[in-house]
């Protein structure tokens, strides 16, 4: 029997993140550039985590609201940038908007979204309804600009995750179902776009190879750890969950290591595009 964690567990930490991925906002220029924050904009940033981005895309517009499921994300933005006038944070889990206390129709004119989409539509059920929901936010001829993980995406360590737990007793199937992630392709997240009413103005893939950090923390294992803790959450014993810590990093070493300067990168693949909500 797996270790379920209590269902108001939260593993987001800023100490954790910034260990294992401090690049994820580093590397969003492209996407903030097809947002293209104005004064008078006033911005919905879904699956914000810890604020950094969502306070750097404040300095170019009027207001920006940031919502995340993790309470521990949002407790550390409101920390830091808590002061800063037109921004606002708010605990909410994203693949159910329509139940936020500030759900309102037409309330933004633009909706942004940066590495959270595929956590939150993991599962099936949430695919449209999450789009739905962007969409009835949106004022006409606002824009959706989104970044997350496509077809692919660290497929390297995907693998290793799923071996490593099915290693550890568990049904291949099963630990396939673990997997926390939906990674789409262009063409399917084109036709979800579609079939709410969005009008995809630009849509692409990136195949972008991304540097681990050397962080003690971090790395490949501090990164393991905390992306796939739903992996690690189906094994029944503290022991099972190390040993498949320690055969991911063992698998890995020899895929992801670069040998000119000892660095370690995996294959992030970025599925990113700007959607529109005709007048």
């Amino acid at each position: 029997m797996s270790q379920q964690r209590p269902a108001s567990y939260d593993c987001w930490t800023q100490q954790a993140y910034l260990a294992s991925a401090p690049f994820v906002p580093e590397l969003a220029t492209t996407i903030v550039q097809w947002l293209n924050p104005q004064p008078e904009d006033l911005i919905l940033d879904l699956g914000c985590g810890d604020g950094v981005l969502t306070a750097k895309i404040k300095t170019a517009c009027s207001s920006v609201t940031g919502i995340d499921a993790s309470s521990n994300l949002i407790t550390a933005a409101k920390k830091s940038y808590g002061s800063i006038a037109g921004l606002s944070w708010h605990t909410q889990d994203c693949r159910c908007l329509n139940r936020w206390l500030n759900f309102k129709e037409g309330a933004y004119n633009k909706v942004f979204s940066n590495a959270a989409l595929h956590w939150i539509l993991r599962e099936p059920s949430t695919r449209e309804s999450v789009l739905q929901d962007v969409y009835t936010l949106l004022k006409p001829g606002g824009t959706f600009a989104f970044e997350m993980g496509g077809h692919g995406n660290v497929a390297e360590v995907h693998t290793a995750l799923i071996a490593a737990v099915a290693h550890q007793g568990i049904d291949i199937v099963q630990a396939q179902k673990l997997s926390p992630w939906y990674f789409p392709s262009e063409t399917s997240m084109r036709k979800t776009l579609e079939n709410t009413g969005f009008e995809v103005l630009k849509i692409e893939m990136e195949y972008r190879p991304t540097k681990l950090t050397t962080d003690k923390e971090g790395g490949i294992e501090g990164w393991t750890r905390l992306m796939g803790t739903q992996f690690l959450d189906g094994l029944d014993s503290l022991a099972k969950k190390e040993a498949a810590i320690k055969e991911v990093c063992e698998v890995l070493k020899a895929v992801i290591h670069r040998e000119e300067d000892n660095s370690m990168y995996i294959g992030y693949v970025r599925l990113r595009a700007l959607a529109r909500k005709p007048q």
